[in-house]
């Protein structure tokens, strides 16, 4: 299974070590899918990192951690189509992710964005707690 994570989920996975986002990411270590990526998501979530208020909840070394295993770990898809179809313009690149990685699941908090669109090509956008009842 071909899965590509929302920023808002993995930084939720930090913040909240016990909840459904953190348990999405470990069986991800598990081996339990694919993670997919790209440089425009590393960048993403490392800015997102750094912003005063996640920061301030989401120890360094965590967050290098995580990071880092998924630079080093997840597949890394170098080539994006473009696409324009997401209602927030800054989250088509991972719309572009789903479709060039070809993902089966894209897990998102985004109720009024991705989560509206449903699918994007064969990827089903779908939230965290929809996502773990697909895994466990």
């Amino acid at each position: 299974m071909r899965v590509v994570l929302d920023t808002n989920l993995i930084v939720s996975a930090l913040i909240a070590p016990a909840g459904t986002p953190a348990s999405i990411i470990k069986a991800w270590l598990d081996g339990k899918f694919t993670l997919l990526t790209c440089a425009a998501h590393l960048y993403e979530l490392r800015a997102t990192l750094h912003k005063p208020r996640i920061a301030e909840h989401v120890k360094p070394h965590k967050a290098g951690r995580l990071v880092n295993q998924i630079k080093n770990l997840a597949e890394n898809i170098a080539h994006l189509p473009r696409v324009k179809r997401s209602a927030d313009p800054t989250d088509d690149f991972l719309l572009g992710l789903s479709e060039g990685g070809k993902a089966d699941y894209l897990v998102t908090g985004d109720k009024s964005g991705l989560l509206a669109l449903g699918s994007h090509e064969s990827t089903r956008i779908v939230s965290a707690r929809e996502f773990a009842g697909i895994l466990f």
